[in-house]
């Protein structure tokens, strides 16, 4: 059995971002802020990063945050669930309030329907248990993005939740876009008022990317990601109409913001002065490419997630089946 004190050591031993917390029975911890050698680190474990510049130069994160001193918009592309790049963000958040408190979090991780009980847990009116189920908090919450809105809490920072309810989306993907048409006025406003499935270099890249079923299926799905981008698009440029000090960083999936497409052709298509930046997760084990637009994350590529054809097929399908049950409005 552990006591307090060895429950304490235990619990930030091996955290890395520059904050300080307590926990009530346990002292205050000072955690250390991230490094800013310029030496690029050894990527051995899935802690570790290295972040890379445009023009493939090993960056510290003070080096990155001069960088991006007159950006307005981070947008931080993740591996859903890969610990590296949740730490980073993490490194990155607490940094970046150290040099400009001007900032806000915008989340992918939350929608635009729970906003209000995002609020609600930052002013600290409902505990964290009551967070994670009224706003719908995604499985992973507690180990990868408790310590960002933690962070945000601390500091004092809004927090977006930018996203469009997974509900609505889905039967967006079921049904096509015209479902949006059924929906009633306050749930149509959890979405973007413009969803744009215009021909683009980034509908190429998800169509070729599908194994969502046939052409009109794969066009369905590709209905409902783009709602995703541009819901979350637009509540970050509506945010910044209202806070145009602000500075933004906001959590989403790498497919969402790479290459300067998703989420980021639809910022710029809403609002053409915005500086935006994106960076974007690489496996540390493979060659970078050329010059890129986007700022590089290195860290460890996923483990291979299927190794036997039928264990893959087997997923596609409980995927597949998994909105069988969905109640979408006739």
């Amino acid at each position: 059995m552990f006591n307090l004190h060895q429950f304490c050591n235990l619990q930030f031993r091996s955290i890395s971002f520059g904050l300080l917390i307590t926990l009530p029975g346990c002292t205050s911890v000072a955690i250390r802020s991230p490094a800013t050698s310029e030496q690029p680190r050894t990527i051995s474990t899935y802690f570790d990063y290295q972040l890379i510049s445009p023009q493939n130069q090993a960056m510290t994160m003070q080096g990155f945050l001069s960088d991006i001193e007159k950006a307005n918009v981070v947008l931080v592309g993740e591996w859903h669930g890969h610990s590296g790049i949740h730490r980073f963000q993490t490194d990155l958040l607490q940094a970046a309030v150290q040099k400009n408190s001007n900032l806000a979090l915008s989340m992918e991780q939350f929608t635009r329907d729970r906003q209000a009980v995002v609020d609600q847990y930052l002013a600290g009116e409902i505990g964290e248990a009551t967070l994670i189920k009224a706003a719908n908090a995604w499985p992973n919450y507690r180990s990868d993005y408790r310590p960002l809105v933690e962070v945000a809490k601390v500091e004092k920072l809004d927090v977006l939740a930018a996203n469009a309810p997974k509900q609505i989306v889905s039967c967006i993907a079921k049904e096509g876009i015209d479902y949006i048409n059924r929906l009633p006025e306050k749930e149509r406003a959890w979405l973007a008022e413009t969803i744009s499935l215009k021909d683009s270099a980034y509908k190429k890249r998800f169509m070729a990317s599908s194994h969502h079923g046939d052409e009109l299926q794969n066009s369905k799905q590709f209905a409902a990601q783009v709602t995703w981008d541009e819901t979350m698009a637009e509540s970050i440029v509506r945010y910044l109409e209202k806070h145009p000090d602000k500075k933004v960083i906001h959590t989403a999936g790498k497919f969402h913001v790479e290459d300067g497409l998703g989420i980021a052709s639809s910022i710029l298509a809403r609002a053409p002065h915005l500086s935006v930046v994106i960076i974007t997760p690489v496996d540390a084990g493979k060659k970078l490419e050329k010059m890129s637009g986007d700022y590089r994350l290195q860290v460890l590529g996923l483990p291979q997630q299927f190794v036997k054809n039928e264990n893959m097929i087997a997923s596609f399908k409980t995927l597949s089946e998994r909105n069988n049950n969905l109640l979408c409005i006739k």
